[in-house]
């Protein structure tokens, strides 16, 4: 008669293998949480404690609750600001969602040298947003920038693009625009190649034109890839401040002083860094709430059916 076996001895041992799969697991893991931790979490718990001190750096550190929330919603730079950088999301995101699905539409089709306008196309999304910014404020220049020397050509003169309060919010979002076209146009590329063919051919022989093949099938498939590009670019749009640093720092007379801007300036040029803790944390809190109410307008799912 064989010996009675014991259940637990099996289950210990099952639990005792999974509990070194899990040890290594997170031993794996734990030089890329600590790197997290040190120079994520814990910059933001401290940012977040500042957030309710009055510190300058130099003298004093004292802790005045919120205070500074108080402050920054009575403080007019900061709604200039959120103004400033509302009219860059409004502008910027959807010029450049609408001229990056035209581009992807045309790159789409069976091109010659297809690859080479691809490049060409993309090669700004990997080039320095300062550098980038550097480049087109030379060609902004009102005396000898080519962008005004070609409108000087046909009788257009005396344009300061960058100097001009009505003029230097828009020369910033073409710039933006230009910038980020090639990354959402390889993005709505990758979103078409999931587009059934069959779809298409179906319209064909339906007898639907180009336009409504677009309009009916392609764009509602592409929900998906267009929700990613425009959650990516709004929160993107609202963390703005290389270009307008570089372009304009935040001039003339505040007109693209931008959410980020103001909290530079009041903690490395005012040295208000509590102040400027919490107007990070507002901003978060923005950004944050833009978000889930686009998530949740979004809610669905897309049918080939």
């Amino acid at each position: 008669m064989a010996p009675p076996t014991n259940p637990w001895k099996h289950a210990r041992g099952g639990y005792n293998a999974g509990r070194r799969q899990a040890v290594t697991a997170y031993l794996f893991i734990a030089p890329a949480l600590v790197i997290f931790l040190l120079f994520t979490v814990l910059p933001v718990a401290i940012a977040l404690y500042l957030s309710f001190t009055d510190y300058d750096v130099f003298t004093r550190l004292d802790w005045i609750g919120l205070q500074n929330y108080q402050d920054v919603f009575d403080d007019e730079y900061f709604w200039r600001a959120l103004w400033n950088t509302v009219t860059y999301t409004v502008w910027s995101i959807p010029l450049a969602m609408a001229i990056s699905l035209g581009l992807a539409l045309l790159l789409n089709q069976k091109l010659r040298g297809l690859g080479v306008y691809r490049t060409v196309y993309y090669v700004p999304v990997v080039t320095s947003m300062v550098a980038v910014a550097m480049i087109w404020v030379q060609l902004f220049d009102p005396r000898y920038g080519v962008v005004s020397n070609g409108l000087e050509a046909i009788g257009i003169k005396g344009i300061d693009w960058l100097g001009d309060p009505s003029l230097a919010m828009p020369s910033v979002i073409a710039v933006s625009v230009w910038k980020v076209i090639g990354w959402n146009m390889l993005i709505y590329l990758a979103g078409l190649q999931t587009v059934p063919e069959y779809l298409h051919e179906a319209a064909a022989i339906d007898g639907a034109g180009r336009w409504q093949t677009f309009w009916r099938i392609t764009f509602p498939l592409l929900r998906p890839t267009t929700f990613f590009i425009f959650v990516t670019s709004l929160i993107g749009a609202f963390q703005v401040f290389d270009v307008v640093y570089v372009m304009t720092g935040g001039g003339p007379a505040n007109a693209t002083t931008t959410l980020v801007q103001e909290i530079y300036n009041e903690a490395f040029k005012a040295f208000h860094m509590g102040y400027a803790g919490a107007m990070s944390f507002v901003l978060f809190g923005i950004i944050l709430v833009v978000t889930v109410v686009s998530l949740r307008a979004a809610r669905g799912e897309v049918s080939y059916a």
